[in-house]
């Protein structure tokens, strides 16, 4: 059986381990958010952070299938304009919904009537919890600052920021959060609480916590966002998420005694009996042993019991050593639509054992910095994932990732995706928990495709490009149309210079296209008369100065 098992695991990519930030985007915003945002720069301290300590380096060099980016930054260099986005880079049309007021979500943004959270948090629906990854490294602003010139801006998508560290892969981001207007008073409070009431207003439970440090400005934002959790829905929880591949301590009572602080907070997540849940990711990085002592720790010095859900990156070796001592189990999963056939048994195995199961849910991941992507499929990888979760039985869900934007696998409202990923989770969600698709009530569609062909290789002196992990799917060059239909019509659809019209059926459906230099468009017909319409307002070049192989989206619902 063990051999089976063995033999079956390995056709598949071993769970993703996630890393560093990077890429850069050519300077896309420079000049064009600043139209929308002459609210005046605001001074603050900055907060941003230095990724490549030695140690961290050494923790994610190998372009491994992988997680949570390994390394806890250790300075906070304050934001400085003299890095600012070097000429000659041309900047890409901004989105219309340039910046995210953390207003609610207007009426009509979803194609269905997305039920109130206290209906997706009952009966049985609220015992299937849906958790977003945060990553405290990418708040919605690190200084306070206009996003014309923040640090987002001059430093991360700039491929010549941080002193031209990040030049070799093209810079350290090619996506950043939604911009936001600078704030006065307690402004990074105020952006968590606006995290939070996004990810709520999602469908969203919770967010598992990264805890890459225990001290500095990511342990900061970590006490911060318990506060905000409760301060804005007390029902809105956080789970405990220690990263191992980050964290140096080998004495137990360090980690104990730092869950214990967060514990306290009233959003810190428990079970109906009380018990603190604790998930500790890549959580065979210690041996069961070791984390029996930090449970016994955390119940001897601060009463605390525990409900322990590891999160492995290699579920096959590890599981029978820890199911004694936990209440789940969980992995970080992959990042392409294939691979994914060992979900349904992994569920399985998690449930013969008595253990709940949290599944990871992913968007897709591109990671200039180590020079792999994993091809997504348009949506395909989120569609699929999802339906793993769904159909298999899953307890559980783990977004993976609410904000990691190093690893372009951010389901937040972004600057080059808006609420696409997001809004379509809250379908996906509303599905999970309520054991049956919701009604469409109103014609959606949702655009993706990339702005470069996977192919192009950059030519702005980017010397690292990123090539496929091994066991992703083949790269494609396509523009997807996802219609939510409320009866039939006709899709009329623009890719560049080419002009098409498809008959869609109700319900979903998904429309792929070649992809093609110029800008996409897409418009649900009926009856003469134009119904929905979509544009994805950032063109396709083949001439590129950085890589950039993440999928952009559009939604018609915000347009």
């Amino acid at each position: 059986m063990r051999a089976d098992r063995r033999a079956e695991r390995a056709a598949r990519p071993s769970s993703h381990r996630r890393r560093p930030r990077f890429r850069g985007r050519r300077p896309l915003l420079v000049l064009l958010i600043s139209a929308f945002l002459l609210i005046g720069v605001c001074a603050a301290t900055g907060i941003a952070w230095d990724p490549f300590t030695a140690e961290a380096h050494q923790e994610r060099s190998a372009p491994a299938v992988g997680g949570p980016w390994s390394g806890a930054p250790t300075t906070t260099p304050t934001p400085s304009p003299s890095n600012a986005p070097s000429p000659g880079t041309p900047p890409k049309a901004l989105p219309r919904e340039e910046v995210d007021t953390g207003a609610p979500r207007p009426t009509g943004a979803l194609p269905f009537d997305l039920p109130a959270p206290a209906a997706l948090r009952s009966g049985a629906a609220g015992k299937k919890l849906v958790f977003a990854h945060y990553f405290t490294p990418y708040p919605l602003s690190l200084d306070n600052a206009s996003a014309d010139a923040d640090y987002y801006t001059r430093n991360y998508l700039n491929p010549a920021g941080e002193n031209g560290k990040h030049q070799r892969y093209g810079g350290l981001l090619r996506d950043r959060p939604l911009p936001v207007p600078p704030k006065s008073g307690d402004w990074e409070s105020a952006n968590l609480r606006q995290e939070v009431r996004t990810a709520r207003d999602a469908g969203i439970d919770g967010f598992t916590l990264d805890l890459l440090s225990l001290s500095g400005s990511n342990w900061d934002r970590a006490e911060l966002l318990m506060s905000a959790a409760h301060s804005v829905d007390p029902a809105f929880k956080v789970m405990l998420m220690p990263d191992m591949t980050s964290l140096t301590s080998d004495d137990p009572a360090v980690l104990a005694d730092a869950l214990a602080a967060l514990a306290a907070y009233p959003a810190a997540h428990r079970l109906g009996d009380g018990r603190l849940v604790v998930s500790p990711f890549k959580a065979e990085a210690k041996s069961a042993g070791w984390w029996s002592r930090v449970m016994d720790l955390l119940k001897a010095r601060h009463g605390i019991r525990t409900a322990l859900v590891p999160l492995f990156l290699d579920f096959d070796t590890n599981q029978a050593a820890f199911a004694p001592i936990s209440h789940g189990f969980s992995e970080w999963g992959t990042r392409s639509y294939v691979g994914q056939e060992g979900a349904p048994a992994d569920v399985r195995r998690a449930h013969q054992a008595g253990k709940i199961w949290m599944q990871p849910v992913s968007v897709q991941d591109s990671r200039p910095n180590q020079g792999v992507y994993d091809e997504a499929g348009n949506t395909s990888t989120l569609r699929s994932t999802w339906a793993h979760a769904i159909d298999d039985g899953a307890d559980w869900v783990q977004l993976t990732t609410w904000n990691d934007y190093s690893e372009g696998t951010q389901f937040a409202p972004s600057l080059h995706n808006g609420y696409t990923y997001l809004d379509l989770t809250s379908y996906n969600l509303t599905r999970f928990k309520t054991g049956s698709a919701p009604r469409i009530v109103r014609d959606t569609l949702y655009l993706t495709a990339r702005t470069q062909f996977a192919a192009a290789g950059p030519t702005g002196g980017q010397s690292l490009v990123m090539t496929p992990r091994k066991g992703s799917a083949a790269p494609r060059d396509t523009v997807e149309v996802l219609s939510f239909l409320t009866e039939p019509a006709t899709l009329r659809t623009t890719v560049g210079p080419v002009q098409a019209a498809h008959e869609a059926p109700a319900g979903l459906h998904c429309e792929l296209l070649p992809l093609k230099p110029g800008t996409s468009a897409a418009r649900v017909v009926r009856d003469g008369r134009t119904a929905a319409e979509v544009r994805l307002p950032y063109p396709v070049d083949r001439t590129v100065d950085v890589q950039d192989l993440q999928y952009y989206g559009a939604t018609s619902g915000r347009e």
